[in-house]
């Protein structure tokens, strides 16, 4: 095996409870026998032993009582000397996986009843056909071989990994569909997709793939993808039909139409609901489903049209239409109304789809956030905004409870540790555990993970912990606080470009000039804060009650703003981007101290990947700072150096 089991690599541990040396009970279904499997497998790394495996015991044992159907609930609870794990298939395996985990952190009698909020939890993976990975920062794609699909013994392991920690659902290739992976409609690899969906389904996990709207001229030669042409819909209910018959466990499809050059309904004069809509109905009767990307907008803006705002075009776009999808389609909404920033507020799209489904995406790879070569713990993002309150309604009212779905961009590839910062599994693992439960702690989450990662040496999680729950805010700090976003290097959105973007087509400006930074978001700017609830319409339209944290997304703001704390906001940007260096120099430091205590090669790789985040911090406190200075020509207040 070239490649880490991250979590899963389970460590010997003394004081093991005596009914892991005895497993009983029967099971029936795959996914029991997984459970089984992953048990027995458990026990015997941790105590060194292999546990007897039995249908009776007398000694006290972990029984496994498998109920009838496909439910994910599980129970775990004591029964005399031992314990008793009931569920069905799909509630035995994650229920298993929660002893084991539970087990490995020092627990002896993990009592739990548990079942996930979500029917859908999963990955969205941008894997190329060639084997690329657009956004990928974790090495090359475990999905696809020599352009085409291929199921290897780390499809498992994946699988594995996914199930351990909640998640049900993986689609494997790219939303941009392109080359071979158009195929994967056709029929041409289908034995390669039954492969892929088997393997996936023996851990609960369910197998998408992303289609292209204009597929029936693509592939079926037809003149048109006009979704409400009969010829169109009739190629969609065959091909469907065709390909659900040959690949058990397909769930359904994901498509992004209408949007940065994909073609979509309204090439035809048509809605999103009449594009997805004609969709559902081809996959309906293979209990399949549709997810629908709402990342729709203008992508070739003129950067002179200052009432133009990217971050409206979604709620533009589908709030109008709730109420008009089919049972089965759900509209996948960013977490933030424009791209997965280090600091967005949340999509006021998400308040207003009351009657449709709607399913929040969130982004493990690090594409604005240091692309896997800084740290950048996510969870605690992840966690306000499901616990964001919308304001339509008294009760229920959190994006938590208000979507019924949730999907993060994977961050994996085939590099030896999944990730390519070790410290980034823990982003995955985070987000599995809250796609499962939105109450999950995140800071009790880094614990469980670096114990789970690192062993129980309480130095190693202290450091560990504290520099993960901290690296948000200091990568925040050293690049684009307040709100403001972008500033990278366009294209590869690594690095600092204060003007990258600034003239380009992309709507992604902050209009800065000698005395002050931002587009106005308010009722007398783009009327961007009217799009939700009066309450938070309220909090958000004016300078003096908008969250800071959030200043620079909403407000045209001059520089000489008095801060809450009494500073300019000029200096505010000059303080963080020192502060977020100096705090980044500490996280090295700190897992510079733990040599000799982690796994060497981790050692190494994260010291090799803090060297770069220092080195691209620097770049990013100078070059930032040094341009307001020349913009302004406003020193710094602390004599720092900037540069002319």
């Amino acid at each position: 095996m070239d490649y880490s089991l991250l979590w899963l690599d389970w460590k010997r541990r003394e004081g093991l409870p005596a009914y892991t040396a005895a497993l009983c009970g029967e099971v029936k279904t795959g996914e029991g026998r997984a459970a089984l499997l992953e048990l027995a497998e458990g026990f015997r790394a941790m105590s060194g032993l292999a546990p007897a495996v039995d249908r009776q015991t007398g000694s006290p044992c972990l029984r496994l009582e498998e109920l009838e159907g496909s439910g994910e609930e599980f129970s775990l609870f004591r029964e005399g000397g031992g314990m008793c794990l009931r569920g069905c298939g799909k509630g035995l395996l994650y229920g298993a996986f929660y002893l084991l985990r539970h087990l490995a952190l020092g627990e002896v009698f993990p009592e739990k009843t548990a079942s996930p909020a979500y029917p859908i939890r999963m990955l969205d993976h941008w894997d190329n056909a060639d084997g690329s990975i657009e956004r990928g920062y974790s090495g090359r794609s475990f999905f696809f071989r020599e352009g085409r699909p291929a199921c290897t013994a780390r499809t498992r392991d994946y699988a594995r990994l996914l199930a351990s920690c909640g998640l049900n659902g993986s689609c494997i290739n790219n939303v941009n569909v392109k080359g071979n992976a158009l195929y994967l409609l056709s029929g041409k690899y289908n034995k390669e997709l039954r492969e892929i969906a088997a393997c996936l389904g023996e851990y609960g996990v369910a197998l998408w793939i992303s289609v292209s709207f204009s597929a029936p001229m693509e592939l079926g030669g037809l003149p048109t993808a006009d979704p409400l042409d009969e010829g169109v819909r009739a190629w969609w209910r065959e091909t469907c039909a065709s390909l659900f018959a040959a690949v058990p466990n397909l769930a359904g499809f994901l498509v992004k139409a209408d949007s940065e050059g994909r073609p979509g309904p309204h090439t035809y004069g048509r809605s999103h609901a009449e594009g997805a809509n004609m969709l559902a109905q081809a996959v309906a009767p293979h209990g399949g489903r549709i997810l629908w990307r709402c990342f729709v907008y203008n992508c070739t803006q003129d950067w002179r049209d200052t009432k133009t705002d990217r971050a409206r075009a979604q709620c533009d776009t589908f709030a109008p239409l709730d109420g008009l999808f089919l049972p089965n389609v759900y509209l996948q909404a960013k977490n933030g109304p424009v791209d997965f920033q280090i600091r967005e507020p949340v999509s006021p799209l998400l308040g207003r789809l009351p009657r449709t489904n709607s399913l929040l995406e969130f982004q493990l790879a690090q594409e604005y956030t240091g692309q896997q070569r800084h740290v950048c713990y996510l969870p605690a993002m992840f966690r306000e905004v499901l616990d964001f309150r919308l304001r339509h309604r008294e009760e229920r009212d959190t994006v938590a409870e208000s979507i019924q779905a949730v999907t993060a961009v994977s961050n994996t590839g085939d590099d030896p540790n999944w990730t390519g910062h070790d410290l980034a599994a823990a982003n995955l693992f985070g987000f599995g555990l809250l796609s499962w439960d939105p109450k999950a702690d995140p800071a009790e989450i880094a614990r469980e993970w670096s114990v789970l990662t690192f062993g129980p040496d309480p130095r190693v999680t202290e450091a560990v912990c504290r520099i993960l729950l901290g690296s948000r805010e200091t990568y925040e700090k050293y690049t684009v606080p307040l709100g403001i976003g972008w500033m990278c290097v366009p294209g590869v959105h690594y690095g600092p470009s204060p003007e990258g973007y600034e003239y380009d087509r992309w709507g992604t400006y902050h209009r800065a000039t000698c005395r002050a930074i931002g587009v106005e978001r308010g009722p007398e700017g783009t009327g961007y804060t009217e799009q939700y609830a009066p309450p938070l319409a309220e909090l958000y339209r004016e300078i003096g009650s908008c969250p800071e944290e959030l200043l620079l997304f909403f407000h045209r703001v001059p520089y000489s703003h008095r801060m809450k704390d009494g500073r300019t906001l000029l200096q505010r940007i000059y303080d963080d981007h020192f502060e977020g260096y100096e705090e980044a120099e500490e996280m090295a430091r700190a897992w510079d101290a733990l040599e000799g205590r982690v796994p060497e090669d981790a050692f190494r790789r994260v010291r090799e990947r803090f060297r770069e985040q220092l080195r691209s911090a620097r770049e990013w406190r100078d070059i930032i700072n040094s341009w307001f200075y020349r913009l302004t020509e406003i020193p710094d207040e602390k004599g720092r150096t900037l540069y002319l």
